[in-house]
C-alpha cells in the first residue's frame, strides 16, 4: 500500500472534524508555489470527500460519522478507537473496512497520477535513463575504453524479461482494476492541474460516478480465485503493455542506440515478458498439466488477439499505391502464394486492394492470424500457409514488407510504422508471454525413484542411496540410450502427476512453438542430483534426447536458502561438469539460467545476510560459469517488500557484481507490486525505460570492477576484485 501523506481524510477537509483552517490556507499557499506534496494531499482530499459522498447516499449519514470516528480516534486515542468498533454490529464493521479499503485504493490511484504526470518533468531534469545510458556508452567509445564492434556484440544479447507471479497479497478483482484505471484516466484527462483536477465539474461528475461504482463492486469473489482467474488478471497488464507502452519503449531503445551509432535490429528482443501463474506447481496442487495447457491456450488466444490491432494500424498507414512505388520480387512472390493458398479470403479484398500490395498483403497476414485464433481454440493442427506455428513465421513475413519498402523510398513507413509493429511483435510473439514451469526437487525425486525401483538393479531403493551415489545412477541414465519406462511409464498418484507435466510442456510447445515455455525451474535445490532427476524425467517424456541433438527446455536451479547459496559453485560447477549435462547446455546455446530467492533466504538468514549471501552468489555464479565457457542468465526472484528483496528496479540491477550481466536477465514481477508499476501507461513506460537502461549500462559497462586499488598501511586491500571464494 502507498504511503498517504499526513492528514487524509475520508470527509472534505472543511467537514473534517479539527481542521485548522490556518493550515489549509497554509497548504493552499503551497498549492499556489507548485508543491508536489500539497497538491497530491489536495487530490486525495478531493477524492475522500467524493468517498464521503457516496457513503451517505449509499448508506447514511451514519456510516460517514462512524468512519471519521475510527479515522479520527485512530490517530489519537486507539482506547476509544476500539469502543467505537466493539459498540458497533458486524454488518457495519464490514462497511467500515470497505470503506477504509476504498479509500486507499483512491490514494493510490492519485498517487499513481501523480507520478505519471511528474515524470516528463524528472526526464527533462535528469534526462530519460535509456538516453542517459546510450550516452555514457558514447562517451565510454569516444574516449576508447569500448570499442563499437563490441557495444554491438553486447546490445545484440540484451534480454530483459519481467515475469508476472501470482500472490496471495494480491487479490484484486479485474472488475476493480478495471475502475480504477479508468479513474486514473478521468484524473488524467482533467484540464486543470495536480491539486486542483476534480474542481472541474466534468472531471468531478466521471470521477464520482467511478467511486461509486467502485463502491458498489464486491472486492470479494464469491468463491476462492482460480489460477486461471489470476492468468486473466495478468493478462489485464499484458493487455495494457502490448498497446502502446512497450512499442514506446523499445523505440526509444532503438533511437537511443541510433544516437552512439548502434543500430538495433527490428527484430531483436531486447525485452520480452514471462509468467508463472499456470506453471507453478510447487506447493499448489490446483496447478495440474492440463491446467497448465489451458493457461498457454489462454495466453496464445489473447497473445493473437492482442497482435490484431498492431496489424490493423499497419492496414491503415500502409495504403502505398503500386502506381507510385515499386515492390520487390520476393514480397510479390509472397503475396501471390498467399493469395493462391488463403482461398476463404474475401474476394472484396482483392478488388479494393488490387494496386495495394502492401496492404493486400497486411491483409493476409490479418487473415492467417485470425485463423490462428481459431485453430487454438479449437486446438486444430496447423496448416502451411493458413496460420502460423510460430513468431518467426509472422515476423518473416512482416520483414518482408519492411525490405520492399526500403528497396522503394519507403523508408520512413519502413523505419517508422513497420518497425514498430515488428519490435513490438518480436517482444509478445504468439504467446504474450513465456510460460515457466516450478516443480520442487523432491516430486522429481519420488517419480524417478518409482522408475528405478521397478527395475531392481539397485540394491537399495532409490530414496535410500546416498547423493554421491544417486548422481551416479542419474548421470549414467542420462548417458545411457535407454529409456527407464515403456510410454506410458507405471508412475501412481503425484509422481504420475509429475511426468505428465514434462508430456503437457512437450504438447504445448508443439502447439505454440517452443517460446510457449522455456524454463523448467527446480525449487529447493540442494545437489546436482535434484537438477540431474527432472532432466531424467524430460528425457523420459521426450524433453531430451542427446543422440538426436534435442533439449527443448532450460533447466534452472533455484538456491533459495543461505546453504544453497553458498553452495552455488558447487552445485552449478558440478552440474557443468556431467559432459551430458554440459551438452544440453550446449544445444540451449551454451546459456545457464539460474533463479536466486530473496524471500526464503531472508527467512532463513534475515535481510542482510541475505542480501549479501546472494550478492555473494551472483560473483560464485560468474566465475564458474566463465570457467564452464556459459552464459549465465540469472533469475531475480524479487518481490514488493525489503524483506522479499524488494527496492527500485534500477538499483537493483546496477548493485549487480561486475561482470554478472551478459545482456539477459529475468526479474519476478509480484501480484503486490504489479499495479503499481504497470496500472497507467506512462507508470510502465517509466519502470521498463529503467530495467531496459540499467541491463544495457550494467552489461556494457560493468563487465570489470569500478572500484580501484587502494593502499593500506604496508598491504594492498583490492575492493571490488570480486573472487568468489573471498
Amino acid at each position: 500500500m502507498t504511503d498517504v501523506p499526513p492528514d487524509p481524510a475520508i470527509a472534505h477537509p472543511s467537514a473534517a472534524p479539527g481542521q485548522d483552517p490556518a493550515a489549509a490556507r497554509g497548504e493552499t499557499s503551497r498549492l499556489a508555489a507548485g508543491d508536489s506534496q500539497a497538491a497530491l494531499r489536495s487530490d486525495i482530499r478531493q477524492l475522500g470527500e467524493l468517498l464521503g459522498r457516496t457513503l451517505v447516499r449509499q448508506d447514511g449519514p451514519e456510516l460517514l460519522a462512524t468512519v471519521e470516528a475510527v479515522r479520527r480516534t485512530a490517530r489519537s486515542d486507539r482506547a476509544e478507537t476500539a469502543g467505537i468498533l466493539a459498540a458497533v454490529d458486524l454488518p457495519t464493521t464490514i462497511q467500515l473496512a470497505r470503506a477504509f479499503s476504498t479509500y486507499f485504493h483512491l490514494a493510490n490511484v492519485a498517487e499513481q497520477v501523480h507520478r505519471s504526470r511528474e515524470l516528463p518533468g524528472e526526464h527533462r531534469s535528469k534526462g530519460d535513463p535509456l538516453a542517459v545510458a546510450a550516452g555514457r556508452i558514447g562517451d565510454a567509445i569516444a574516449t576508447g575504453q569500448l570499442s563499437r564492434e563490441d557495444v554491438a556484440t553486447a546490445v545484440a544479447q540484451l534480454a530483459a524479461r519481467p515475469v508476472f507471479t501470482a500472490h496471495p497479497t494480491e487479490a484484486a478483482r479485474r472488475s476493480v482494476l478495471l475502475k480504477l484505471r479508468r479513474l486514473a484516466d478521468v484524473l488524467l484527462d482533467s484540464p486543470l492541474p495536480a491539486g486542483f483536477v476534480l474542481e472541474d465539474p466534468r472531471t468531478a461528475r466521471h470521477a464520482a460516478e467511478v467511486v461509486e461504482l467502485l463502491w458498489q463492486t464486491d472486492e470479494l469473489r464469491q468463491g476462492r480465485p482460480e489460477v486461471l482467474d489470476e492468468a486473466r488478471n495478468v493478462l489485464y497488464y499484458l493487455d495494457g503493455l502490448t498497446a502502446g507502452p512497450v512499442a514506446d519503449v523499445l523505440e526509444d531503445v532503438a533511437a537511443a542506440l541510433a544516437g552512439i551509432g548502434i543500430q538495433l535490429s527490428p527484430e531483436a528482443r531486447p525485452l520480452s515478458f514471462g509468467s508463472w501463474i499456470g506453471g507453478d506447481r510447487d506447493g499448489n496442487p490446483y496447478v495440474t498439466p492440463q491446467l497448465t495447457e489451458q493457461v498457454s491456450d489462454l495466453l496464445r488466444q489473447a497473445g493473437v488477439r492482442d497482435l490484431l490491432p498492431i496489424i490493423d494500424q499497419l492496414l491503415s498507414d500502409l495504403s502505398c499505391s503500386e502506381r507510385m512505388v515499386g515492390v520487390t520480387d520476393e514480397l510479390r512472390t509472397s503475396l501471390e502464394t498467399d493469395l493462391d493458398s488463403l482461398q476463404d479470403l474475401d474476394p472484396r479484398y482483392h478488388r479494393l486492394n488490387a494496386e495495394e500490395p502492401y496492404r493486400l498483403k497486411v491483409r493476409c497476414i490479418r487473415h492467417k492470424l485470425q485463423t490462428t485464433a481459431a485453430r487454438v481454440a479449437t486446438a486444430g493442427p496447423h496448416r502451411l500457409g493458413h496460420d502460423y506455428s510460430s513468431t518467426q513465421e509472422l515476423l518473416a513475413e512482416l520483414c518482408l514488407v519492411r525490405d520492399s519498402l526500403l528497396a522503394n523510398r519507403g523508408e520512413l513507413a519502413a523505419r517508422g510504422v513497420v518497425d514498430r509493429a515488428i519490435r513490438t511483435i518480436a517482444a509478445f510473439g504468439l504467446s504474450l508471454a513465456t510460460l515457466d514451469v516450478r516443480e520442487h526437487s523432491d516430486a522429481h525425486h519420488v517419480a524417478v525413484g518409482m522408475l528405478v525401483d521397478r527395475l531392481g538393479e539397485q540394491g537399495w531403493r532409490y530414496q535410500d542411496l546416498p547423493p554421491a551415489h544417486r548422481l551416479r545412477l542419474l548421470t549414467a541414465e542420462l548417458e545411457s540410450r535407454r529409456p527407464l519406462a515403456p510410454f506410458p511409464p507405471p508412475l501412481t498418484g503425484e509422481a504420475a502427476t509429475t511426468y505428465a507435466t514434462f508430456v503437457a510442456i512437450r504438447d504445448l510447445q508443439d502447439r505454440h512453438g517452443r517460446e510457449a515455455c522455456e524454463s523448467y525451474i527446480i525449487s529447493m535445490t540442494k545437489g546436482i542430483d535434484d537438477v540431474l532427476a527432472a532432466v531424467v524425467l524430460a528425457r523420459e517424456a521426450g524433453l531430451v534426447d542427446l543422440v538426436a541433438g534435442i533439449a527443448r527446455v532450460d533447466f534452472v536451479p533455484l538456491l533459495e536458502t543461505g546453504d544453497e547459496l553458498k553452495a552455488a559453485t558447487e552445485i552449478i560447477g558440478g552440474l557443468l561438469a556431467v559432459p551430458a549435462y554440459r551438452e544440453i547446455v550446449r544445444l540451449r546455446g551454451d546459456r545457464q539460467e539460474v533463479m536466486l530467492g530473496y524471500s526464503d533466504s531472508n527467512k532463513d538468514a534475515g535481510i542482510t545476510t541475505s542480501q549479501w549471501e546472494i550478492h555473494l552468489a551472483q560473483r560464485r555464479l560468474r566465475d564458474v560459469a566463465r570457467k564452464h565457457g556459459v552464459r549465465l542468465r540469472l533469475f531475480h526472484g524479487r518481490g514488493g517488500t525489503v524483506g522479499r528483496g524488494g527496492g527500485p528496479t534500477y538499483d537493483a540491477v546496477m548493485s549487480q557484481p561486475w561482470g554478472v550481466l551478459e545482456g539477459e536477465m529475468k526479474v519476478t514481477e509480484q501480484g503486490e507490486v504489479i499495479s503499481d508499476k504497470y496500472l497507467l501507461p506512462a507508470l510502465a513506460r517509466e519502470n521498463l525505460s529503467l530495467l531496459l537502461a540499467a541491463t544495457l549500462e550494467s552489461t556494457v559497462l560493468h563487465q570489470v570492477s569500478r572500484v580501484s586499488t587502494i593502499v593500506s598501511g604496508s598491504s594492498i586491500v583490492v575492493e571490488g576484485a570480486d573472487q568468489a571464494t573471498n
